[in-house]
């Protein structure tokens, strides 16, 4: 029997990300595998002590069951958007697959590596913002720095203008 897959999925809970989250869903999760939502927040503001615990390794794996409850998400700071709690919530149902959550805080492309290695992940699955050339120039594509630095497959699903 093959062993199930820990399938990460970088979101930020925009559109983009949730049409990556979506394409996994669609192309690639099977049943029993593990779905790992990787968010990464900027907020420095967090009030709650715990973050000093959680700052080099990032927020302990968060069931989806918690996920979908806005008073714990409230006590890490994230706001996950309605479309993609039902993208996952379906999932999770019609696959078969356990949903976890994992948040970081810092810089997206560092922690986003860092993650593959430390949840460790079998593939990694993220959104192209589609930033214009000038624009990736000035402020660097997260997609683009994570294909080139993580130590897992990377696929990045672009967005329907692409």
């Amino acid at each position: 029997m093959e062993a199930h897959r820990r399938v990460g999925v970088a979101v930020d809970f925009s559109p983009c990300s949730n049409r990556a989250l979506q394409w996994t869903v669609d192309n690639l999760v099977r049943e029993g595998d593990h779905l790992i939502l990787l968010n990464v927040s900027q907020q420095s503001d967090y009030d709650n002590g715990e973050i000093q615990l959680w700052e080099a390794t990032g927020s302990p794996l968060i069931p989806l069951a918690e996920l979908c409850d806005p008073v714990i998400m409230k006590k890490y700071g994230v706001k996950p958007a309605a479309e993609t709690l039902d993208i996952v919530q379906t999932a999770a149902r019609q696959k078969k697959i356990e949903v976890l959550l994992k948040i970081y805080w810092g810089d997206a492309r560092e922690k986003i590596c860092e993650a593959v290695n430390t949840t460790p992940l079998d593939c990694l699955i993220m959104g192209n913002r589609g930033l214009g050339t000038i624009k990736r120039a000035i402020m660097g594509s997260v997609s683009n720095y994570v294909v080139n630095n993580a130590s897992c497959p990377v696929t990045v699903v672009k967005g329907d203008s692409h």
